[in-house]
């Protein structure tokens, strides 16, 4: 128990960051509410003529005076000679105010092209007051458009398939709550530097830009998504992962390469988490049919939306590996987690402790979770009787006392709480360990890595299979198999859905109900 005078510093310390996520949420909203007026005056100064007009117009007529904004430039990354409109395209009037990212005809008042789960305002700005959990702003981009048709398969355009996908993962998100800033939402063409500022200056959330694929080869078929990895900050692998994934899944289209080597202006000078996704390749006949139907677009925005939401609302797992430590497969499971930034649990055999105690030291010092297995991995020693147990748990606690400091709150039956083995003995191991304060864990998920000769592919498939979707997944593994420490870096590839945490005693237990769940 914390000292008052302890406790009263860390609710200080607590209100004090609360309030300065707070002002930094505002900040960022009062930001986007800017921009939006921003690209409002523009679209204002663009509908002053219609579109054919607007081709034929003086290029000092549609010119923005900067002093008209009434707000700093600089402050916005916007340079005067931005606004000016060029002279060397016959296209020039049209996309002069691009930058302020509209044009004539189809420019949406801020109320009509950003969706919130609230009530909208039909035009203007929006609420000037930022709700206390203020939703993530997404920004979807319809490739092409207006005078570029992108790909084109007969009378088929690209730009038309994508404004219609990026209509309806507009609509998915402001149902599930998300607010949406559509770059076009009509036949308009923009240029992509001019994408990127919009989106840039509404500091968004994420920025998903939808296209179609052509290629000489018409059996050439299936999804390809990119994204920027040379920028590991931004997390555009994660988002990409998750679009990827959850497009291909709820269509059943062929999965194609997730590209790292993106040199797009959209994925690669956006702020935000980007990534750009081809659904479909025009030149293959049967996906061709497939993209121009409205179902089959709604499930590729289905897709596209649910791998969104699960970039900003994760699911939970919880890794875990029993057994070890082992001098060089927990080593190289300890390298993966530290390179990925994820803290796992280990659950310790004592014997194991004492013949690596730098291994055992290193999971603690590098913020890992540690319960206790076992001292003795002998299942008919261990569940002799309680008493037998008892012992066994209290030379193994004492050992990675000694060795690691850590004075361990938690435990995993070895075999599972309930199984072929302590039938007649668990219920009492249970009330006498629970009597002590200790918590205990079981699991929902496994690699199946406890087998003869396991198989990468074969425990990925495992883990990933068993997590049935789960909210909540309690992931079991061995550190003592050379094969799931050679899988995990690929395996957690596959699980981008997931946020990787350690198991606490805070922690609602994974607990077996029967000895038919007991893996």
């Amino acid at each position: 128990m914390q000292p008052p005078r302890m406790l009263m510093i860390e609710a200080n310390e607590g209100r004090s960051v609360m309030r300065n996520k707070r002002k930094a949420r505002d900040q960022k909203m009062y930001g986007r509410m800017l921009a939006l007026w921003l690209i409002a005056v523009g679209a204002g100064a663009v509908s002053l003529y219609t579109a054919k007009n607007a081709l034929a117009a003086p290029p000092e007529s549609l010119a923005v005076p900067p002093e008209s904004l009434a707000v700093s430039l600089e402050s916005l990354a916007v340079s005067p000679e931005s606004l000016a409109v060029s002279t060397e395209s016959g296209a020039a009037s049209e996309l002069a105010l691009q930058e302020f990212g509209a044009g004539a005809e189809s420019i949406q008042e801020p109320g009509e092209n950003v969706g919130t789960a609230g009530e909208k305002e039909s035009a203007g700005l929006p609420d000037a007051g930022p709700e206390e959990d203020s939703a993530p702003l997404v920004v979807v981009d319809a490739g092409h458009g207006g005078i570029d048709w992108g790909a084109s398969a007969g009378d088929i355009h690209e730009k038309d398939i994508n404004l219609d996908i990026a209509l309806r993962v507009r609509d998915k998100l402001t149902e599930l709550g998300y607010e949406v800033y559509l770059i076009r939402t009509g036949d308009l063409y923009l240029e992509k530097e001019a994408r990127v500022a919009q989106a840039n200056r509404l500091q968004a959330d994420a920025y998903v830009s939808i296209h179609q694929n052509l290629y000489e080869d018409p059996q050439i078929c299936g999804l390809e998504t990119w994204y920027d990895g040379s920028d590991a900050f931004r997390d555009s692998e994660r988002l990409a992962r998750l679009v990827h994934k959850y497009a291909a899944r709820s269509t059943g289209a062929q999965v194609r390469e997730l590209r790292s080597d993106a040199d797009f202006c959209v994925t690669g000078k956006t702020r935000m988490p980007a990534c750009l996704i081809e659904t479909g390749f025009l030149s293959n006949p049967e996906e061709c049919a497939l993209l121009v139907t409205p179902e089959y677009r709604d499930r590729l925005a289905e897709g596209i939306a649910k791998g969104i939401r699960l970039f900003f609302e994760p699911r939970t797992m919880y890794l875990t590996f029993d057994d070890g430590p082992t001098a060089e497969n927990t080593m190289m499971v300890l390298d993966v987690l530290k390179e990925r930034g994820i803290c796992a649990t280990f659950f310790l055999v004592g014997e194991n402790v004492r013949k690596n105690p730098e291994v055992a030291r290193r999971i603690a010092a590098e913020g890992h979770t540690i319960g206790i297995h076992c001292d003795c991995h002998s299942y008919d020693l261990l569940y002799e009787s309680a008493e037998g147990y008892l012992e066994d748990f209290e030379r193994a606690w004492q050992t990675v006392y000694e060795v690691t400091g850590v004075k361990a709150k938690l435990f995993r039956f070895p075999g599972g709480s309930i199984n072929a083995y302590n039938k007649e003995v668990y219920g009492e191991i249970r009330e006498k360990m629970e009597e002590r304060g200790f918590v205990f864990f079981d699991w929902n998920a496994s690699f199946g890595d406890a087998v003869k000769d396991p198989q990468r592919e074969t425990l990925i498939q495992n883990a990933v299979e068993s997590t049935l979707d789960r909210k909540k997944v309690v992931m079991l593994a061995h550190d003592t198999v050379r094969q799931t420490a050679l899988c995990l870096d690929e395996l957690l590839d596959q699980l981008p859905e997931y946020e990787m945490k350690p198991l606490t005693e805070y922690v609602k237990p994974i607990v077996f109900e029967n000895h038919e769940t007991a893996g």
